[in-house]
Parts: structure tokens; C-alpha cells; sequence
């Protein structure tokens, strides 16, 4: 905008620096491929944009006016400016086009997603790659503002989420299973194990959790409806890593995927506070996005569409 807050047409500043060139109104506008009423039009807007003359036009050739010889520089420097950006934002959308987004579940990125990539890697020459790692709830917030093509999450079939009530499609990729582990006594049994006379200390999955929402969508159905009050919740939070460290700090038991602990319960750091019972299976699974994407995600979802267990 401009003085009197009247809009800039760019097409100007190219009108101007052809009329500095040749210094001809008519040469000028058969360069830029307008009529010259129409040329002469744009510099006389420009003129009253800038607010002084550029021209003066009773030299012969037509010649830059003091003020049009200081604005020329400067012009030339935002028209470059404007070229570098208008190079560099292609370069950012070809370069976008050309890489895979994902976003994944802190703990899938942990210990799920590195492997399984490098299986695909083998099978499809995947480029560049960008992955932001965070909370489900956040996972899918991310695919529900399209600023990623992939989702990797863990799921269950009695606690769809948001993707799935949208429907994205989705694909088994493998399977995984919450088991309540707790840090072992001097004895080497559970400190903190389901079944006992007293409650149990429980470290729980917050809101943004999609573990979490998997766990408060299925106990009552598959543990009975006295199972959530028998509880004594101690400690909450989004991300399974950290309610890991909690319980091997002996803080309670919690519920967690066997990807992640399993080497935890065959050192003994860990130990199963279920007896062997109170598992929660649960898929890992890819969702991506509703609209078509660029050929190298096509390809990807292809591929794991073809070789994976279903939607």
C-alpha cells in the first residue's frame, strides 16, 4: 500500500524499469506487450503511489527525475528480493513434493519407526525425509491441519480417535502389547502389582495420550467396572518413555508397550505386576492423508498397502 492507502500492482514497477531503460513510451510498452494508453497509465499510477513524479517527460529521450533516479536502485533491489523469494519458495514446494512427512507417537519413534523405515528403505528409494515426534493427540492434530502425510500411532479397535472418526485410511503395520510392569523388590516380586490386598500405585497416561485413551476406553469392558476405583493413580503424563523411567524408579506400575520394555523385563529391571494377566493388545498402525499426496508418498502407501495386515 502506498500514500492514501492505494494499492501497488507489481506490474508497475516492471512498466518503470522498462521506461528507465529505454527511456520511450512506446518502445517501452511494446517491450512490457501492452498498448502504450495503457502503459502510460501504469506510470502515471506509480507516480501518484510514490507520490512525486519519476519522469520528466519533456526531455527527450524521457529521463529520471531526481526522485526517480533514487527510487531506481532501491526498486531494483526489491524486484531481485522478489525473484530470490519467488526462487527460493519453488525451490521449498519441489523440495516439499519430493520428501515424506510422518509424524509418530513419542514411543513408536523410539522404538518402532527407525526399523520399520529402514525395512521399507530396502523395497523404495524414499528421499528426504522429515518426522516430528510428539504426543497422539498432537500427532493428529498435525494430519487434521495437513502439515504431515503420515501418521504412525498405536490403536485398538474399541478406542477409535480422531482419524479414525474421520475416517482417514489406515494400515495395520505390525502389533504391540501393554503390559503392566513394575520395578522388582529385594525378593524380585513386583513392588507395586494388580491383585494385591491394597492398591496399587498406578502411573497413568494424561488426556493426550492415545495409550491413555485406549486404556480408559477398554478397562471397564475387559477388567470389570470395579477395576478403575481399585486404582491409586500417582503420577500422569502424555509420553509412555517417562512413565517408564517412573517405574523403574520403583514409583508404581504402569502400562507399557512391550516394544519399549522388553529388554527391561529380561534384564529384571522390570517385572510384570500382572502375573502374566491384565495385557492390552493393541495394533501399530499408518494412517495418511484423505487427499492425494506427491508420487513418493503414493508409492510408500502403495507399498505398505500391499504387505501390511489390512486396514
Amino acid at each position: 500500500m502506498g500514500p492514501g492507502n492505494r494499492p501497488l500492482d507489481l506490474e508497475w514497477l516492471e512498466d518503470f524499469q522498462a521506461l528507465a531503460e529505454t527511456g520511450n513510451f512506446s518502445r517501452a510498452a511494446q517491450a512490457r506487450s501492452i498498448a502504450q494508453p495503457a502503459f502510460s497509465r501504469h506510470i502515471r499510477a506509480l507516480e501518484e503511489w510514490v507520490g512525486v513524479d519519476l519522469f520528466d517527460r519533456s526531455a527527450h529521450p524521457v529521463a529520471l527525475t531526481a526522485a526517480g533516479k533514487r527510487f531506481q536502485p532501491l526498486l531494483q533491489e526489491v524486484l531481485a528480493g522478489l525473484q530470490a523469494a519467488r526462487t527460493e519458495a519453488r525451490h521449498a514446494h519441489d523440495l516439499d513434493a519430493a520428501s515424506l512427512s510422518f509424524a509418530a507417537t513419542h514411543v513408536l519413534s523410539l522404538t518402532f519407526f527407525t526399523r520399520w523405515l529402514g525395512s521399507v528403505e530396502a523395497r523404495l528409494s524414499m528421499g528426504p525425509i522429515q518426522t516430528i515426534s510428539d504426543s497422539s493427540q498432537a500427532c493428529e492434530d498435525l494430519m487434521l491441519q495437513r502439515r504431515v502425510q503420515f501418521v504412525l500411532c498405536h490403536g485398538h479397535a474399541g478406542a477409535p480417535g480422531r482419524l479414525d472418526e474421520a475416517q482417514y485410511p489406515v494400515q495395520r503395520l505390525s502389533d504391540d502389547v501393554l503390559v503392566p510392569v513394575a520395578a522388582p523388590g529385594a525378593d524380585g516380586a513386583p513392588q507395586h502389582a494388580l491383585g494385591a490386598d491394597r492398591a496399587p500405585s498406578v502411573l497413568a497416561y494424561s488426556e493426550a495420550s492415545g495409550l491413555g485413551r485406549i486404556m480408559r476406553s477398554i478397562q471397564d469392558r475387559e477388567f470389570g467396572k470395579d477395576f478403575a476405583p481399585s486404582l491409586s493413580v500417582v503420577f500422569t503424563a502424555h509420553h509412555a518413555a517417562l512413565l517408564r523411567t517412573m517405574a523403574l524408579e520403583g514409583r508404581g506400575l504402569a502400562w507399557l508397550p512391550m516394544s519399549l520394555v522388553a529388554e527391561d523385563l529380561r534384564t529384571g529391571a522390570l517385572v510384570d505386576a500382572g502375573a502374566g494377566g491384565w495385557r492390552v493388545p493393541v495394533d501399530i498402525r499408518l494412517y495418511r492423508q484423505l487427499a492425494p499426496m506427491p508420487p513418493v508418498a503414493e508409492a510408500l502407501w502403495a507399498l505398505i498397502s500391499g504387505t501390511s495386515g489390512g486396514n
